[in-house]
């Protein structure tokens, strides 16, 4: 039997069964004596024995081949040996005990990937989940477009800057005219003040002899010695 149709039966009867965190993986890299692995977990001794009971039926219905059923007395850990895949059915504490998963769990098998495509399971698996409308991350968004603005080519920059540049011609002086500059305010009002200082300095030279006539004169009495007599 070709080994995906196997673990796909295997799949489906410990699901049938309500089995517990079912692993599967490939042992292909690991060992020559099989190619898949399937690990179970039973709540009690009547569940494992279940378990056991149900991938063995189911795969004989198929037409496959069961080597080998072990541990079916005490329930606690229960060993479906396929030939290219083997079972374990599993109470917990035994499954925490022996922890097979870090032994064999070098490549684990997605369930979906193990379910035929055409049962009922795996379409339902496969089929698309409805998302809500409620929520704003689920609702279609319309489609944003980007905004491309215009930029003015540079050709059509440089001939506008020429243009204006033409209109406005550079005002040209003759050679040898006289250019007449604006004397300055600062300038204007010293010339002022040095002329009013010239025009006041003759008045008071004229002024000064006028002072001194009219001043009394001073007199010298020298004291003369008379002869004597």
């Amino acid at each position: 039997m070709d080994i995906k149709k196997l673990q796909t039966l295997v799949v489906d009867a410990l699901e049938d069964v309500k089995g517990q965190e079912i692993a599967l993986f490939d042992t292909t890299g690991l060992t020559s004596l099989f190619d898949r692995i399937a690990v179970v977990s039973g709540t009690s001794n009547r569940q494992t024995k279940a378990l056991a009971a149900s991938v063995r039926d189911k795969v004989k219905a198929a037409g496959g081949d069961v080597i080998g059923l072990e541990g079916e007395d005490t329930g606690e850990w229960v060993l479906v040996d396929l030939g290219d895949m083997i079972v374990h059915i599993m109470q917990p504490a035994i499954r925490q005990y022996y922890r097979l998963e870090e032994i064999w769990g070098e490549k684990p098998v997605k369930l979906g990937a193990a379910k035929r495509k055409s049962s009922a399971e795996g379409l339902v698996a496969e089929a698309p989940k409805a998302k809500s409308k409620h929520l704003a991350a689920h609702q279609d968004q319309p489609e944003v477009k980007p905004i491309r603005e215009r930029k003015p080519a540079a050709k059509k920059v440089a001939a506008t800057a020429t243009t204006t540049a033409a209109k406005k011609p550079a005002a040209k002086i003759p050679t040898g005219a006289k250019v007449k500059v604006a004397i300055s305010k600062t300038a204007t009002a010293s010339a002022a003040a040095a002329k009013a200082a010239k025009a006041g300095a003759p008045k008071r030279a004229k002024a000064a002899p006028a002072a001194e006539a009219a001043a009394p004169a001073k007199k010298v009495i020298r004291r003369v010695k008379k002869a004597e007599e």
